[in-house]
């Protein structure tokens, strides 16, 4: 861990409350102290070393290079209308021979080829597409009811996808280029469910959940990106969208774009969040659960059991019971086990509300097989900032206490490549809560390593911790599974 210390004085007399959470249990103001966490780096071919996802790759190449399961080819299918299917392999095609960048702000796309980039090849088979056809659309136009036209314009993709599946020759991929003309239609949907209340659908989440039925993972690219002019003001410039939607290609593909490192061997990271399934009542909610990675950065989503919730009598914040906690946990470390051939050394739970005390108990009755845990909230707050002299906001891995409260920027200005990557003020993220064994440096270290390994993008790092990020994103999708469906265990069908 690499750290420096700050003294930067004591807390603001906020109030004059000695309940304030900025005063000791004295009533005195509480002091102020603040550290400095160093960038963690990424590995990638070779063992080899950078902070910038984006650099690391142009210069080393990924993490998988060299290793068994390092594709070498991507064998890929699209679905579209004939004009949307042409743009996108042609989008695709000119990318991966390398685009320019803007050299203040990202560098170069180093290509999508066997011998630079990633070290690969993006190949369409013969007939390796599924044509969503003019006729088809027209159909759609004609259905009056928004929510039925809704659920047919899902099903005629996953019916496109399906027979792209069914192919001898077997895909790794599927890019559905969604036609503007099919987006406009159906891009999103409400109306008023006699047992649910009001719904609202997106058309990205529900694909997500109905094509994956189909097991081959799906890249989402809309005609109006692929076919934008270089100096569009409405989409990325097209250095920018290679960069991540190659890059999420490559993953999606089989291959790991970088490693992390510096975070403990034997560890399982679970991310826990909530939602409401649709066709449900508002009391029942389901944990989304378990987004449960290892120290390589690798993982599975797990769904757990239905459990009520009652808004009014429970408070604003989902939460388990002690026998619900349990056994989510119980579910996490069974698959972890099944997977790995052992129990994790040491299991760290992150969520984005306090723990309860039923709650903790719960996870701590699942835990006790495992050699050491952590149960972390960490929660994105805007109610209190530091201010930095100068022109640059708060440094990326700053950390700072006012008494027993905590707070860490996983945004911010990033010495190590000496910018401010981010178009907005940065907030901390508030350790609101932590039970466990190790230190509060050792956590921020984890979260700031954590923010990283968004194999579905090259941005320097996100705001919150993978386990975090993808919990919800993936609760969204979950939530258009039908419970009698198993949904798909790999990241890679989230994203």
């Amino acid at each position: 861990m690499n750290r420096s210390d700050i003294d930067i004085g004591r807390a603001p007399a906020v109030d004059e409350q000695n309940d304030s959470p900025y005063r000791d249990h004295h009533g005195a103001l509480a002091a102020i102290k603040a550290s400095w966490h160093r960038e963690p780096v990424l590995g990638f071919a070779g063992g080899r070393l950078h902070v910038d996802a984006k650099i690391g790759l142009a210069r080393f190449g990924p993490a998988s290079l060299g290793l068994k399961r390092h594709p070498a080819e991507i064998r890929v299918g699209y679905v579209g209308s004939g004009q949307s299917i042409q743009s996108a392999h042609a989008f695709v095609e000119r990318a991966a021979d390398g685009l320019d960048g803007d050299p203040k702000k990202a560098p170069r796309f180093p290509g999508f080829l066997p011998d630079r980039g990633f070290y690969s090849e993006i190949v369409e088979p013969d007939g390796a597409t599924a044509t969503i056809t003019t006729n088809e659309i027209a159909t759609l136009k004609n259905v009056k009811s928004k929510q039925e036209r809704f659920a047919q314009a899902v099903q005629l993709v996953s019916d496109k996808v399906r027979l792209l599946a069914q192919r001898d020759d077997a895909l790794r991929l599927i890019v559905l280029a969604i036609p503007n003309e099919l987006l406009t239609l159906v891009k999103t949907v409400d109306y008023t469910d006699d047992v649910s209340g009001r719904v609202h659908r997106d058309f990205r989440r529900a694909l997500k959940a109905e094509v994956m039925r189909h097991k081959i993972p799906t890249q989402i690219m809309l005609q109006r990106v692929s076919e934008a002019a270089a100096d569009s003001k409405k989409v990325d410039p097209p250095h920018r969208i290679a960069w991540n939607l190659l890059t999420s290609m490559f993953f999606k593909g089989g291959g790991i774009p970088w490693k992390p490192v510096g975070l403990r061997p034997d560890t399982c990271y679970v991310g826990i969040s909530f939602h409401r399934p649709m066709g449900t009542t508002d009391t029942t909610l389901r944990s989304s659960v378990a987004q449960a990675f290892d120290e390589s950065g690798t993982g599975l989503i797990l769904r757990g059991p239905d459990f009520q919730w009652d808004r009014r009598k429970d408070g604003p914040s989902p939460h388990l019971s002690a026998d619900q906690a349990k056994a989510l946990l119980d579910l996490v470390l069974k698959r972890y086990k099944d997977e790995a051939g052992h129990l994790p050394m040491r299991v760290v739970v992150h969520k984005t509300s306090r723990f309860w005390d039923a709650e903790r108990d719960g996870f701590q009755a699942a835990l006790s097989a495992i050699k050491e845990f952590d149960l972390v909230a960490v929660t994105p707050t805007s109610e209190i900032r530091l201010i930095r002299a100068g022109e640059y906001p708060p440094l990326r891995g700053t950390l700072f206490s006012i008494g027993d409260l905590s707070y860490l920027y996983t945004t911010g200005y990033i010495p190590a490549i000496k910018a401010y990557p981010h178009g907005h003020v940065p907030a901390p993220l508030q350790i609101a809560d932590r039970h466990g064994d190790s230190s509060l440096d050792a956590i921020v270290d984890e979260i700031l390593v954590l923010t990283k390994m968004n194999w579905n993008s090259t941005t320097f790092a996100g705001a919150l911790p993978i386990t975090i990020r993808f919990s919800r994103q993936v609760g969204n999708i979950m939530r258009e599974i039908p419970q009698g469906r198993d949904p798909m265990p790999q990241f890679a069908f989230y994203t």
